[in-house]
């Protein structure tokens, strides 16, 4: 009932919301009360150039950029309107009934030009050598202004760069103090990894006290990178050691591809978000060298049998409730260093990438008479943190090597088949290589927030009844951008409580709502809980295309669901795939048993320092 009140409300919040008129550049729009001056100028397809600003995130005002001037009644002659002495930043500015906005006129143009001369007088000038020439912000604005010569001394301050962390980089030279990645961190992430530390010109973008990116609470998420507008921060480019494993002749080279993957990196080469590129990928993959395609997906579905079979084996017999998926190595980083009193909640169960980097070197090494230390397996993923995942602790190394030898984010895989020459738009699509390649539906909504969640209820409800799929194959409860969902799923009267939350500010929130009912001695409200640390889940990850916001992840939330209604199969121990590898070779899951399941596909947890960072 609960739920059902709580949505009725948000739909007469929407029906009740208040319209006002203003006028933008002589023109009138209508806008919900509470807007920006930016939001109605969008509106009305008027562009105001911003640095700082992000609609993920609260308005900073910091770069200066966005400034327009407000008509105002003239105090000499009734009926009249002139331009106020006084400009505005559009961007933290709520727009009035009757308000009259100039967004452009020569002195406001003339003023955002010396701020972007000054911001350029200390930014360094090396953009070919920059990851983010091409879809830099700061680079777009100046080339639409022209900007040629700086009448300005030029001030570098440089500094070491900080590349610590297996995963992202930070270039503190390139940083122009709009803050965005300071509030991502400290707002949507709830880290604090990253604040303002100094003054005046010493004021520098860092870890508190200024020690490494990996002595901080960071969790590599990557989301401060997806949001810095220029190449301050950015994912730790691999793409040699790529090319260095492709080019060598003693090598097998393996890849894999994540499902959100799928849905983001056509934005590279202009096609819309939410593309369905996967036999793209699989034909630009071979086409670079790679000896076998494999899709994550495939693991995916095996994920499901560990992780669902857990869960049904903690929730029937007892044990201890609620579980939390384990896909997400930022998640499971966030656990071990702010939540380690949920370390025996955690599901066992190996992420997607991590269980087919261990089967690619034992299952599918064995099946086809390879060495597997000749195996180097590269994977393709939305996020940034998954280059930590692979050298985390021991249990990444199942098969004797460490199982996955590198990662590239979406962004990287673009730039190798850029490099590569491919015309990706007009390749033909190809399939994905057997017994690791197959997946269901239920695996490539793996990409999304509250899409495990669904997968392992499909698997759950059949697993629970003995029926051959549940009455309806999608679970509506789940899906949705709502920071975090609830619901009481009724599997044929056995009562479920789920929660599905992304941005660990949210997951915090969810976390202390279980440790207020350990405190009060009562069951937990939730029996099984999914995170996801990024907005919208891996469509949103750190490592896809940058300049994302939630128009751009519905797109691609949009185009998983519909590679999902369109699979023959949709539930993930349907996959037939799936069913060999447990028949031939793994026997039982890990949950049920299984020892070689176990061994392959399971890891461990323990409490890590904020401060420390532990290998």
């Amino acid at each position: 009932m609960g739920d059902l009140e709580s949505r009725e409300r948000k739909v007469f919040k929407k029906m009740e919301t208040e319209m006002i008129s203003v006028e933008i550049n002589g023109k009138s729009v209508e806008v919900a009360k509470g807007s920006n001056i930016l939001q109605a100028a969008k509106k009305a397809n008027i562009k105001i150039p911003t640095l700082c600003y992000h609609p993920d995130l609260k308005p900073g005002a910091s770069c200066g950029i966005c400034v327009v001037r407000q008509l105002v009644p003239s105090r000499t002659e009734p009926g009249k309107f002139v331009p106020s002495p006084k400009l505005l930043r559009a961007c933290c500015t709520e727009v009035t009934p009757g308000m009259k906005i100039v967004t452009h006129d020569p002195d406001i143009v003339q003023v955002r030009r010396t701020v972007l001369e000054l911001i350029l007088a200390n930014h360094p000038q090396d953009c070919l050598q920059c990851p983010r020439s091409g879809s830099c912000e700061l680079q777009a604005i100046a080339a639409d202004f022209g900007i040629r010569d700086i009448p300005f001394p030029k001030e570098v301050i440089t500094r070491p760069v900080d590349d610590s962390t297996p995963s992202i980089v930070l270039n503190s030279d390139k940083c122009i103090k709009c803050g965005r990645c300071a509030e991502v961190c400290q707002q949507m992430q709830n880290v604090w990894a990253l604040e303002f530390i100094g003054r005046g010109e010493n004021t520098v973008m860092s870890p508190a006290a200024g020690v490494p990116l990996a002595e901080s609470p960071c969790i590599k998420c990557g989301q401060c990178s997806a949001h810095c507008p220029v190449g301050a921060i950015y994912e730790k480019d691999e793409t040699a050691k790529v090319w260095t494993a492709l080019r060598d002749p003693d090598k097998v080279c393996l890849v894999q591809i994540a499902p959100a993957v799928r849905v983001a990196l056509g934005e590279a080469f202009g096609m819309q978000p939410g593309s369905i590129t996967t036999g793209k990928i699989y034909a630009a993959l071979r086409m670079l060298g790679f000896d076998k395609v494999f899709d994550t997906n495939f693991s995916a579905d095996v994920t499901i049998m560990e992780e669902g079979t857990e869960f049904i084996k903690r929730f029937t017999g007892g044990g201890n409730l609620p579980l939390l998926t384990s896909c997400c190595p930022a998640w499971t980083d966030w656990m071990e260093k702010y939540a380690p009193d949920f370390t025996e909640n955690f599901s066992t169960a190996k992420s997607p990438q991590q269980m087919l980097s261990a089967l690619a070197k034992s299952y599918w090494a064995e099946k086809n008479g390879v060495d597997h230390t000749k195996i180097h397996m590269t994977s393709i993923m939305p996020c940034t943190s998954k280059k930590y995942e692979i050298s985390r602790d021991e249990y990444m190394n199942a098969t004797g090597t460490q199982d996955t030898d590198v990662v590239l984010t979406t962004r990287e895989l673009a730039r190798m088949i850029k490099a590569a020459g491919i015309d990706f738009s007009n390749l033909e699509d190809e399939p994905a290589d057997r017994l690791l390649g197959s997946y269901t539906g239920a695996g490539t909504i793996f990409g999304v927030t509250g899409g495990v969640m669904e997968a392992a209820l499909r698997t759950a409800y059949c697993l629970i009844t003995g029926e051959a799929q549940p009455p309806s194959i999608e679970f509506s409860e789940v899906r949705g951008m709502d920071g975090i969902k609830t619901a009481t799923i009724d599997i044929k009267g056995t009562k479920v409580n789920i929660a599905v939350a992304h941005q660990m500010g949210n997951v915090e929130k969810v976390i202390n709502q279980i440790r207020e009912d350990r405190r009060n001695g009562v069951r937990p409200r939730y029996d099984f809980i999914e995170v996801m640390a990024c907005r919208g889940g891996c469509i949103g990850g750190g490592g896809q295309p940058c300049l994302a916001t939630d128009a751009v992840r519905a797109k691609r939330t949009a185009g998983l669901y519909s590679d999902d209604e369109r699979s023959t199969l949709r539930m993930s121990h349907l996959n037939p795939e799936v069913q060999s590898l447990y028949r031939d070779y793994l026997g039982e899951t890990g949950a049920n048993g299984g020892e070689r399941a176990e061994h392959l596909l399971h890891t461990k947890y323990r409490k890590r320092d904020l401060y420390r960072f532990e290998t």
